[in-house]
């Protein structure tokens, strides 16, 4: 399940709850995410991970990868917030493979990410 988190209007945030589907996705993130692009021509973007990434179904990675190459381009500034050095390892390495920015956070770093996804600090 991924919930949206209200930020400013600049970004869209998320968190990811127990099981996470295709559908999550479809209804939640992809709608969300069309919404910034059409109001600011770019994607910040951030995402709370309170579950674990096995709880997320192909579907899910599927959709997920489709969203990054289809608006490859529009990425600005991308944090994915989780308490896992695998993933925030993985996260900050895609800036050196794609357009934008990407950094990993610790869950106790939740203002920090939020902050830097908005354009507020460095």
């Amino acid at each position: 399940m991924i919930h949206q988190i209200d930020t400013t209007d600049n970004i869209v945030a998320f968190r990811a709850l127990a099981a996470v589907t295709k559908e999550d996705f479809q209804t939640v993130v992809v709608p969300a995410v069309k919404k910034l692009i059409n109001h600011t021509n770019e994607i910040n973007f951030l995402m709370v991970l309170d579950t674990d990434i096995q709880n997320f179904t192909a579907g899910a990675w599927l959709e997920d990868a489709m969203l990054g190459i289809k608006n490859l381009g529009k990425w600005n500034r991308a944090a994915i917030v989780s308490d896992s050095e695998e993933i925030i390892a993985f996260t900050n390495g895609f800036s050196y493979i794609v357009p934008g920015e990407f950094r990993g956070f610790k869950k106790e770093a939740f203002n920090k990410a939020l902050n830097w996804v908005e354009g507020n600090i460095n």
